[in-house]
């Protein structure tokens, strides 16, 4: 129930209540003018209109108060987006473009991957403390650019995927690369690990989306139906499904067990760069060149 000016109550008087005094207070000024010596004098209708507004007035004070105090943190948000948003700290280290980066689960450490596009001799990956920005280890066994990094669901390892046509599993703690997977016949362009981080999925420029062992480094199916690069993939939430999209303006969702294609996505007139499913499965987002993002809705037939 709204009090004056739209203010909630804390203690409110019921609208039968009001109703009734006000036909009280009416009554006596009806009776005092036409009857003189009725029950109800002008006087006592007087002060029950006088006690009805100091009820009310006394409804509103908390909720004006609350306003107004209220009013002082949105005028200080406010003036914080208004400023120049400044970085925490700056990582320096790689010596040419930086195109990818993750933080690792408990977000202590962060990881990135680099290319090698000035002849600066990087196509590496290194490993940095985020509190600090001090450079912990570099990861180095790409022959090209570094485009696609992340950490496993347990951290302790990490994967990449490089121009060199090769993904590569590193032990985060030591830098140590502990396998190649070698399947694509050009650039790997994204890489994601599934949420029990035992397989692992990639998409490249040969069109394909592949999965993988990631113990054995044994490649256990290849996803096709893209028509150009593969740009970007990523594992649904359950780890049952898979999203990627693709240069040829399209997104694709596909059943990871059997690599069978799902369903098509269509709507963006230009290469899908990214693709990413919602907490809960049940939608994704894609990024693409014509400057739009899109929602998709993954539950209908």
């Amino acid at each position: 129930m709204s009090g004056c000016g739209g203010c909630e109550r804390e203690d409110p008087v019921s609208s039968e209540d009001q109703i009734e005094r006000l036909a009280k207070w009416i009554a006596g000024i009806v009776s005092a003018e036409m009857a003189p010596g009725a029950a109800t004098s002008r006087a006592e209708a007087e002060a029950e209109v006088q006690k009805l507004k100091t009820d009310t007035r006394a409804q509103c004070i908390p909720e004006v108060h609350r306003q107004h105090t209220e009013t002082k943190p949105r005028a200080k948000e406010a003036q914080r987006r208004k400023r120049p948003t400044r970085p925490i700290r700056t990582f320096k280290g790689h010596s040419d473009d930086v195109i990818s980066v993750a933080f690792s689960p408990d977000g202590r450490t962060a990881l990135s991957g680099s290319a090698d596009i000035l002849g600066g001799g990087d196509n590496t990956l290194k490993l940095w403390e985020a509190a600090t920005g001090k450079e912990l280890r570099t990861f180095t066994g790409h022959s090209d650019r570094v485009v696609s990094v992340t950490f496993s669901p347990d951290g302790r390892t990490a994967l990449s995927g490089s121009h060199d046509n090769t993904l590569r599993l590193w032990e985060v703690a030591t830098g140590k690369e502990l396998r190649a997977f070698t399947g694509h016949s050009d650039c790997v362009c994204s890489v994601a690990f599934s949420p029990d981080g035992r397989t692992a999925l990639s998409g490249g420029e040969d069109e394909t989306l592949r999965l993988w062992d990631v113990t054995t480094g044994k490649e256990l199916r290849t996803f096709t139906g893209h028509s150009h690069n593969v740009c970007s993939v990523a594992f649904s939430p359950d780890g049952r499904t898979a999203l990627s999209g693709s240069h040829d303006n399209t997104l694709k969702l596909w059943e990871v067990a059997t690599g069978k294609e799902l369903r098509t996505f269509t709507g963006h007139s230009a290469q899908v760069l990214s693709v990413a499913f919602s907490p809960d499965g049940r939608t994704a987002l894609s990024g693409s060149a014509d400057n739009t993002l899109r929602l998709w809705d993954l539950t209908g037939p």
